[in-house]
């Protein structure tokens, strides 16, 4: 017996004329996907006096990725007066399809995970990667102070290991973002991860082999977080909209941050509890979690995910001015533009001030204001927390002033001229302070 005749069966006279249903289909399936259970009551008997009705039970239940649903009937007896509003026609059929599109409904739910929108499952990536980023990078900035007091080096011979790191950065840069344009973000990304997370895990045997293998080593290291940055430009440039692009942009730059955050913050803990080298064992073997599912998750492009939903496709491509690379830059033409130049500048003294923040803070804490080791590190958090802050806070201002007509160029220069005042105001406070809350706190501030 099919279902349909199944429900017909419970009615002793199925010829009865029964109320319309099928109006309720609306609220019936809304009501479905809030609950696990529905009971819907149909009425029959003549259109005045005594009548009887059944009651159609559907439950439903979720496995997996689709719901499904089921439906069966009950039949009871009961006295009452039906209202002469009711019409005398018989939607039955109607009524028990409506039912049963419930499961055609439901089946077109997914979960929220997988309506997740996927390029910021790809800035979500590339945060955690400038996090890891940052994480290996200010790690030596505390390991240094026992490391020094080990090895017996001087100040000089510190700021020798400290700036090796960029040697190796600095030559990735160019080379990175040419890379990148040949080969796709998602490789070069991948690479430059496990590259430094590898030389991250050897800088311990570096050290005691020797202050010259530990300068090719984190030489090595600059070399994989030096092609980070236009690999991350790259993939972003071609998987976001640009009326997203400046709070995606500000929340990867964050990771960066969150980075300093976490690695000042736990860095005195791990050597305290398991020496300096855990620090560099520990955080290095992070980035092998990472790169799992970043290749199983990212894709250089929209065009190469064959999961991506289509709608979500044609909105990143329609709102997008990502281009083929060219194969011949015009060095010569780039260089000769006044906007490049000033770029260039800007983005150096960024740079100067941020990098020397991270290299010699807890070195100026703990010489200069007298903390031990476990107080540089924790007050170490404080600007990089607040720049993390500021970047998000800044990234959404930003989009909103061009979402309502606001120029690009006026809304970039703005932002640039607040992001290097604050910080020049601030800094310049130091040399005449000597308490040194006031010097925590000109530190944290600059950093707005």
């Amino acid at each position: 017996m099919s279902a349909r005749a199944l429900l017909y069966s419970f009615s002793p006279k199925p010829n009865l004329s029964l109320p319309d249903i099928s109006g309720h289909r609306k609220s019936f399936v809304s009501d479905f996907r809030n609950q696990a259970h529905v009971r819907i009551r149909v009425r029959y008997g003549p259109p005045s006096g005594q009548g009887r009705y059944c009651v159609f039970s559907v439950s439903g239940r979720s496995s997996g990725r689709k719901r499904t649903g089921k439906v069966w009937a009950d039949v009871k007896s009961e006295s009452f007066e039906v209202s002469e509003s009711v019409p005398e026609t018989v939607k039955l059929k109607d009524a028990f399809n409506d039912v049963v599109s419930v499961k055609e409904d439901l089946e077109g739910v997914s979960p929220w995970w997988e309506e997740f929108p996927k390029r910021w499952v790809i800035v979500i990536l590339c945060f955690s990667a400038f996090l890891l980023c940052n994480m290996d990078r200010v790690n030596m900035s505390i390991a240094i102070l026992p490391m020094s007091a080990e090895f017996n080096w001087n100040p000089a011979t510190v700021g020798l290991i400290q700036s090796s790191f960029f040697w190796g950065y600095l030559l990735t840069q160019i080379a990175g973002g040419i890379w990148a344009d040949k080969v796709g973000g998602k490789k070069v990304l991948g690479f430059g991860v496990v590259w430094w997370s590898v030389a991250t895990i050897l800088t311990p045997f570096a050290a005691r082999m020797g202050l010259p293998f530990l300068l090719v080593v984190r030489a090595f290291m600059g070399v994989g977080e030096g092609v980070a940055m236009p690999a991350m430009n790259n993939i972003l440039s071609k998987w976001v909209p640009v009326s997203e692009r400046s709070r995606s942009l500000a929340l990867v730059y964050s990771g960066m941050y969150i980075g300093s955050v976490t690695g000042f913050a736990f860095s005195p803990f791990l050597i305290h509890q398991f020496g300096w080298s855990s620090v560099f064992y520990s955080f290095g073997s992070l980035g092998t979690v990472w790169f799992t599912i970043w290749l199983n998750k990212a894709y250089s492009s929209p065009l190469e995910d064959p999961q991506l939903r289509p709608e979500e496709k044609k909105l990143i491509l329609t709102n997008s001015v990502s281009k083929e690379p060219v194969k011949t830059i015009p060095w010569g033409q780039i260089l000769s533009k006044a906007p490049v130049w000033a770029l260039i500048v800007s983005h150096f003294c960024h740079n100067w001030g941020t990098f020397i923040l991270l290299t010699w803070m807890p070195t100026y804490y703990h010489q200069v204001l007298k903390f031990n080791l476990t107080e540089s590190g924790l007050f170490c958090v404080l600007p990089w927390l607040t720049m993390a802050f500021s970047a998000n806070l800044g990234g959404w201002i930003a989009d909103t002033l061009i979402s309502k007509g606001y120029s690009v160029t006026t809304v970039r220069k703005g932002m640039q001229t607040i992001g290097f005042l604050g910080p020049a105001f601030f800094l310049t406070q130091l040399s005449h302070i000597n308490s040194p809350a006031m010097a925590v706190l000109c530190m944290a501030c600059s950093q707005v």
